[in-house]
Formats: structure tokens, C-alpha cells, sequence
């Protein structure tokens, strides 16, 4: 047997257009009808166009019944009105049901989520009733009748269509024709993207693909393709009922594309046979069929997402498909592509200004996030951003880039504005970006990752019926691209099986591939173990030779060695610009990062004597986001009675302490010990109910609960903090006890959040950044209540601004890169400022 007949063999296609040609012959043997193969083959090709926006786009309708009954009625009324045969009502079938889809797509295209499923279902509710009210023109609830199936001429051949049997491959046949349209569809770059769309589709988005208009388009295939459906069933019935525009049907449609396999070509006509089968033999012993149905269906939803296909692929132990092809249609393509730096795009003038911001703000409510920053981005330079927690950096970018709309100012790339721009058009002009959290396609492999975003700048990437592996030129840009960021030995490897590290290259290839004069890195070295930071560091480095990069880091060190200039924000200004040494030199930068105390010192707090136990122990934690290992053995004693601070720069793992201590990230080795008892693998409310308070970066208070009713409810036990001494030790929420938390200052919401955790009547208080963002009025409010706290409430305290809390402490630990770096008494790090700046500055 040849290879190519080996390869037709096994494709999916072959079984199921075998399976249509031996279906009547099996109906047979099983003592049922040829009516009842026909339907397996209507409803597998309904459930496979429906898969098309389930499975390959990831929007979920409850309305796809719609567009199969309108498809239906629309064929039987151009039958009874318009013309006679067979061929003007199918078109006008398929028509009805693609014109509704582009209307009602058009109009819920700016919907997501459950918003955009509840909507399809509520026009599907809309068109029955319209359907079964409108008697004169539908027939309402008795049906349109008076349809019949004509003879059909193809050429000289005459199709008795009224015979069954004829009938049955005739659709068939068509049927055929159909599904392999859509196995076109969903293979080409075109259906690559929806792939994507549908496994992240913010990036889709930020690689330079106008989402909208391909979920309209797919939306609008679908329907067609379901309206194909319908007036196939209509004709196989004679008749046209207003039931298949009901929601129970569009249940059915989902119901049989889960259970055979949304993520498997084939998988929903094997639902389909499986759900039509079912219902005629389990409808003949009980009306309650649906009931085992369903039973089925829930089963499948629990214990196997991919359906039968993804049972039977889990036992053969069958590998992706994808992989296979991208394999065969690109071994020659990497021959010929060496692993080298992609090319940037168009070069200008050396010393040209690629990127200037001019006066951009954003605002969230009283928050200025980014307010008046201005700088200008020569072509060829190394730009990094770095400022305090909280400064703006991340706001900055999402202006830059079209994820949030600026509030005021502008930004020009090329001297052209960028700011009134949709994402995809930002890209489009030569500006492409990492994110801070990792944001790449999961379930795709790394070359497809690369490849949909290298097509996005080609003239093949809205191609429905071209087969995406046959563009070598293509395929061989994005295997040059997995080569020169060093994962081509792992280019057919599905992204969501690779380490942290390699998924941040994947990234940066992802970026690259958009061919971006401008790239926009987001903390590319968060979360990285010191190995994987080299890597990326190296490959940023390497970049700089090739396109312009402006940097946001925490890494000082690496920024000081990569950077030809540094811009540093500070609460949503820039406070500084210039050489990495004049920064280093910065006295108003130093104060950013260490802070600066002026507030009355007060008495000295008394000396704590130190119990024989800590209250709080932590031993050797190690803690990982997903795949990122962002603490590496941490351990840290608080006593009772003692104010300890974790200090450490931007990213170094501080709130990921507190949130593993808390049980939100809950560490994968070590021991966090509370008292006598062992945190480990206790949920939160468990972890908060034995008397550890959390006050959150961001405060996070009930916005539209009362003052009053925030420290009600999180009243626990009857000791120490009431309602009475809260009110009077924060007289200023005794004054707006009664206002919604949503009309609070900053510093009220701060006062809340640290009253709302004593109220639990805790043993120890964890305070994550209670001075960011706030005015020094607020600060100094903030501080006096802390310091009142301190000796009679023990205190974990992480804050950016090592003055203020290190005057508030008794011993500090400084935290880098995930490791505690320094432990001891606070007072002596305060005095040591060549031994701060070491540790804490810039």
C-alpha cells in the first residue's frame, strides 16, 4: 500500500463517508428505516456546523435550532410560493438561515461569555413564537404542510427524490459535499485563527486579528450550514413543525456535539447517531428516554469532555493530528530556515522617534493609574520602565496598545496617533507586546502558536479553503522563529506542557512574529528560575540588535545591564529619565523604592520578648503559580507581640507569601505552622477562622455593603474587637458608618479594610501594601493607627515603602527573586542606608 493511500485510509473524513455508505444496509439489519439513516446524516451534519462555533471558535449557543427551522421554513415556503422543485427552496432555505445568522451575529458580536449564549437563546424563544403565532404564513402550531420532495434532472439522470432510499443518498451526498466544506473551513487559516479565538482570544486579538469579524464570519458559516441541515429535514419529512425552532432542540444540538467530541472533526456526527439511534430505540420502551440520555450526557460532561471520540483516542493512545501534518508539510521548510533572529520590519532613520506619549492619563474612579507621563522612544534604543508596586508601568502599556482607552493625552507611532486604535490595528501599524501574566495559545502546539501569529500579517490569513500547511514560506518564517528563540527541539509540542521558562520564550516569539518594529515586553522575567532569567535575558539582548524594545522589569540588574535608557514612574508619573548610572544616582528615585519617612516618630515601642514557640512558622515553602516558581524556599518566624516586615522590590514574592500563608496559593513543599496547628492543604476560611486577618493589596471591601454592614459580617467570636472599640479607634468610620463602601476615599477604604480584619478577633494581622496609593495626609493616618496596634497585635506587615515600615517594626526579612535574602532587627537596616539601597534600591 503506498503512503498516500495509507494517509486516505486514515483519514476521518474516509470513515464517516463510509459509515454514510453503509448506513442503510445497517438500519436494515437492526429492523429500522432508511428514514431514520437520513436523519443521522442531517443532524451529524447539523452538529458538525454547529461544532464549528463550538468546538474550533468557543462560543457556546442555546440557538442554533433557530437557524435550522428557519432554514426549513424559509425552503418550504419558497416551495409553496415562490416555485416548484427542489433547487430555488434550497437556496432559499440556506439564505434564510445565513442572512438571520448575519443580523442576529452582527448584533451579539459584541457579547461574550454567557451574555452572548443567553442571548441566542432568548432570538431562538423570539422566532417559535413568531413561528407558531403566525398561522396565516407558518401554519403555527399544526406546521407548514403541502411539501413535497420533486424529481430532480442532473443532466440526463433523473432523481426519483420521492423514493426513500434515494432520497437518502441524495442528502447523503450533499451532506457530504457540506462537511467536507466545513473540514476546508476549520484546516485553513481562517480556522487556525478561530482555534485561537478560541483558546485566548484577548491574544488573538494583540497579534493583529480583528476578532469580531471572525466570530461574525464563523457565526454566519454555521448558520448556513444549519439552515442546510433544516430544509434537508424538511424534505425528509414533508413538512416543516415549529418544534425544530424550539430550545429543546437547540439542547439536542449541544447535547449531541458533547457527547461525541467538541474538540474532534467527527466526534459530533458520532453524537449524532448515538442521540438519534438512542431515541428511536429508547422512545419505543419509554416516553422517559431523555431521562437515560441524560444521564449519559451528564456522564460525559463530568468524566470525559472529548466524548466518545476522546474515549477511544484516549485507549489507542492516538496522538494529535495537527502535529503529524505540521510535521510533513514543514520538514522541508526547516531545512531551508536557519535559527536565525527575525528581521524587524520597515527601518527608518537611525535616531528617529518611534514611539512618543504626550500628557496620556488613565483614570480608575479618584485613581490616577498613568497621569501625564510623556516620553519619546528613539528607533534602535533599549527602553526600560520600572517603578514601585503600584506605579502605573502595566497601565501604561495597556494605553499604548489599545486595551484601555486613554483618558487623556496621545500617543504617535511613526508620528502616526496609536491611541484611538483597536488592538489589532496598533499591531497592524508595528507595535507588538508581551504580557505580564503569560498569554499564549495552551492547547495549540508552540509552531502553531508562532504560525497564527506570523499569519496575521499576510494576505493568506483570512483563506477559508486553502489548507493552512501548504504555505511553506509561512510555515518556514514561523519554524525560524521556534529556532531562533531555542525551542525548535520542541516545536510540536503542545504549548500548555512547557516550563514556565519556555512558555515565556514562546511569548517572545509570538511578538516577533507579527514582525513588530516596536516590542512592548512586559516583566518577561517574572517567575523565572535563575537559569531560565539568564535565557531570556540573553534572547532579549540578542532582540535589541534587531527591533526597538521598551522593557518593564523588576529584575534592577538585569534592567541596568540591558537598558541604554530607564524612564521610572512613580504613582503614575514620571519622576525620572536617563542613563542607567544617572538613575542609580536619582535621589528621588531612591525615595521611591525605600520611601521616606517625616512622620512624628512617637514613643518607642517596648522590647517583645520573644516566646520559646514563634507564632508564626514557615519552613523551606516552595510555591508555584501554574508553572511559575515564584518562592523558592522561604522561612520566616514571627513571635507573638512582634510588628515583622517582608520588604523586597516589585515581583520579589512578597503578596505570594502572604497568599500561600493564607491557604489562597497553597505551596507545594514545606511547612507553614500557625501556633501548633499545620496551614498545610487547610482552605482559607478555615485558615482565617483559627485567627489570621488578611488586610489585601487593593483593600477589597464589599462596595456595596455599608460601612457598618463590612465590619458586621466579618465579625467572628465575641473578645477583644466589638463594633465599639472599632469606632473608636477609626473615628472616621464611625462617622460614615452608614455610607456603601463604594462612596469611600482611598483612606477610608485602607481604615475599613484593617478594621474589617481585626474584627475576626485575630492573633496575628498579615497587611499587604496598606500605604499604596494613598496621599501623605492619609499615610500619616495609616501609620498612627499601625503604630497604636503595635505590642498589642502581632503584625506580618509587606510594604513597598521600607521607611514607613520598618519604623513600624521590630525585625524585617527582605525578600529577592522568591528567596529570603536578609533577616534581622529593623532598627539596624533603617540606619543602614549603603546596605538599604543594596537590597531595596535601584
Amino acid at each position: 500500500m503506498t503512503r498516500r493511500a495509507s494517509v486516505v485510509l486514515r483519514h476521518p473524513l474516509t470513515w464517516l463517508y463510509a459509515w454514510f455508505l453503509v448506513l442503510p444496509f445497517l438500519m436494515g439489519t437492526v429492523q429500522s428505516t432508511v428514514s431514520l439513516a437520513t436523519e443521522i446524516v442531517i443532524f451529524s451534519l447539523l452538529a458538525i456546523a454547529y461544532n464549528l462555533l463550538m468546538g474550533y471558535t468557543g462560543l457556546v449557543s442555546f440557538g442554533h435550532s433557530a437557524f435550522f427551522g428557519i432554514g426549513g421554513y424559509a425552503a418550504g415556503l419558497a416551495q409553496l410560493h415562490l416555485a416548484k422543485g427542489m433547487v430555488v427552496p434550497f437556496v432559499a432555505g440556506v439564505a434564510g438561515a445565513a442572512l438571520a445568522g448575519a443580523v442576529i451575529g452582527f448584533l451579539l458580536m459584541r457579547k461574550r461569555g454567557v451574555y452572548f449564549s443567553l442571548l441566542t437563546l432568548a432570538f431562538t424563544q423570539m422566532f417559535f413564537y413568531i413561528v407558531y403565532g403566525a398561522t396565516a404564513v407558518t401554519g403555527g402550531e399544526n406546521g407548514l404542510g403541502g411539501i413535497e420532495r420533486f424529481p430532480l434532472r442532473v443532466g440526463s439522470l433523473r432523481l426519483d427524490l420521492g423514493d426513500k432510499r434515494v432520497y437518502y443518498y441524495a442528502s447523503a451526498v450533499l451532506a457530504a459535499l457540506a462537511i467536507y466544506v466545513l473540514w476546508r473551513v476549520v484546516h485553513s487559516p481562517f480556522g487556525r485563527v478561530l482555534e485561537a479565538i478560541r483558546e485566548n482570544e484577548p491574544r488573538a486579538s494583540f497579534v493583529g486579528y480583528d476578532v469580531k469579524r471572525y466570530k461574525l464570519t464563523a457565526f454566519v458559516v454555521s448558520c448556513a450550514f444549519s439552515g442546510l441541515a433544516g430544509v434537508l429535514y424538511t424534505f425528509l419529512l414533508n413538512f416543516a413543525y415549529p418544534e425544530s425552532l424550539h430550545v429543546t432542540m437547540a439542547g439536542e444540538i449541544v447535547a449531541m456535539t458533547l457527547v461525541g467530541g467538541m474538540r474532534s472533526f467527527v466526534g459530533p456526527a458520532v453524537g449524532a447517531a448515538v442521540f438519534v439511534f438512542m431515541r428511536d430505540t429508547l422512545s419505543s420502551w419509554t416516553e422517559n428516554w431523555l431521562v437515560y440520555f441524560g444521564v449519559i450526557f451528564v456522564a460525559f460532561v463530568m468524566f470525559s469532555p472529548n466524548g466518545i471520540v476522546g474515549v477511544f483516542q484516549r485507549l489507542r493512545g492516538l496522538p494529535r493530528q495537527d502535529g503529524g501534518r505540521a510535521r510533513a508539510t514543514t520538514r522541508a521548510a526547516r531545512a531551508a530556515a536557519p535559527a536565525l533572529v527575525p528581521a524587524a520590519g520597515p527601518t527608518g532613520p537611525a535616531g528617529e522617534v518611534l514611539l512618543e506619549a504626550r500628557d496620556l492619563a488613565k483614570h480608575f474612579g479618584a485613581l490616577a493609574a498613568v497621569d501625564g507621563v510623556s516620553l519619546r522612544v528613539p528607533r534602535g534604543e533599549l527602553r526600560s520602565i520600572i517603578g514601585p508596586n503600584g506605579a502605573g508601568k502595566t497601565t501604561l502599556f495597556n494605553v499604548l496598545t489599545g486595551l484601555l482607552p486613554a483618558d487623556r493625552g496621545q500617543a504617535r507611532f511613526r508620528a502616526t496617533t496609536i491611541t484611538a486604535l483597536l488592538p489589532h490595528q496598533i499591531v497592524a501599524s508595528g507595535v507588538s507586546r508581551s504580557f505580564q501574566i503569560i498569554s499564549i495559545f495552551h492547547a495549540l502546539t508552540v509552531f502553531e502558536n508562532v504560525r497564527i501569529a506570523a499569519q496575521a500579517k499576510r494576505r493568506c490569513r483570512f483563506a477559508m479553503l486553502a489548507d493552512s500547511g501548504s504555505f511553506t514560506d509561512l510555515n518556514a518564517e514561523a519554524l525560524r522563529l521556534v529556532d531562533a528563540v531555542g525551542l525548535g527541539d520542541r516545536a510540536f509540542e503542545i504549548a500548555d506542557n512547557l516550563s514556565h521558562g519556555d512558555q515565556r520564550l514562546l511569548e517572545i516569539a509570538i511578538a516577533l512574529a507579527t514582525r513588530p518594529e516596536l516590542l512592548l515586553l512586559d516583566e518577561p522575567l517574572a517567575g523565572l528560575a535563575a537559569h531560565e532569567r539568564l535565557r531570556v535575558a540573553d534572547l532579549i539582548r540578542t532582540l535589541r540588535r534587531s527591533v526597538t524594545i521598551v522593557l518593564i522589569e523588576h529584575d534592577i540588574d538585569q534592567v541596568l545591564a540591558l537598558s541604554d535608557r530607564i524612564t521610572v514612574l512613580h504613582q503614575g508619573r514620571v519622576i525620572a529619565e536617563g542613563a542607567p548610572a544617572e538613575i542609580q544616582q536619582n535621589r528621588e528615585v531612591q525615595t521611591a523604592y525605600l520611601g521616606h519617612v517625616s512622620l512624628a516618630p512617637g514613643p518607642a515601642a517596648a522590647a517583645v520578648r520573644r516566646t520559646a514557640e514563634p507564632l508564626l512558622r514557615v519552613t523551606s515553602v516552595n510555591t508555584f503559580y501554574g508553572k511559575s516558581h515564584v518562592l523558592h524556599g522561604v522561612s520566616l518566624d514571627v513571635f507573638t507581640g512582634e510588628s515583622v516586615s517582608l520588604l523586597g522590590r516589585n515581583g520579589a514574592g512578597k503578596t505570594t507569601t502572604l497568599a500561600t500563608i493564607t491557604g489562597v496559593v497553597p505551596p507545594t513543599q514545606g511547612r507553614i505552622v500557625y501556633g501548633a496547628t499545620d496551614l498545610a492543604g487547610r482552605p482559607p476560611e478555615e485558615i482565617a477562622r483559627l485567627g489570621i486577618g488578611l488586610v489585601p493589596q487593593g483593600r477589597r471591601i464589599f462596595p456595596n455593603l455599608t460601612v457598618l454592614e463590612n465590619l458586621t459580617i466579618a465579625r467572628h467570636g465575641k473578645r477583644g474587637w466589638t463594633l465599639e472599640r472599632v469606632f473608636t479607634t477609626f473615628p472616621k468610620l464611625h462617622a460614615r458608618k452608614d455610607a456603601r463602601g463604594a462612596t469611600l476615599s482611598g483612606g477610608e477604604l485602607q481604615l475599613l479594610a484593617i478594621a474589617r480584619a481585626l474584627m475576626g478577633n485575630v492573633d496575628l494581622l498579615l497587611l499587604d501594601e496598606p500605604f499604596e496609593g494613598l496621599a501623605p495626609a492619609i499615610v500619616e493616618v495609616v501609620w498612627n493607627v499601625l503604630r497604636e496596634l503595635r505590642g498589642t497585635t502581632t503584625m506580618l506587615l509587606v510594604e513597598q515603602n521600607a521607611d514607613l515600615a520598618l519604623a513600624l517594626s521590630d525585625r524585617a526579612y527582605v525578600i529577592s527573586n522568591g528567596s529570603i535574602v536578609w533577616e534581622g532587627d529593623a532598627r539596624a537596616l533603617h540606619a543602614d542606608q549603603e546596605l538599604r539601597l543594596k537590597l531595596l534600591g535601584v
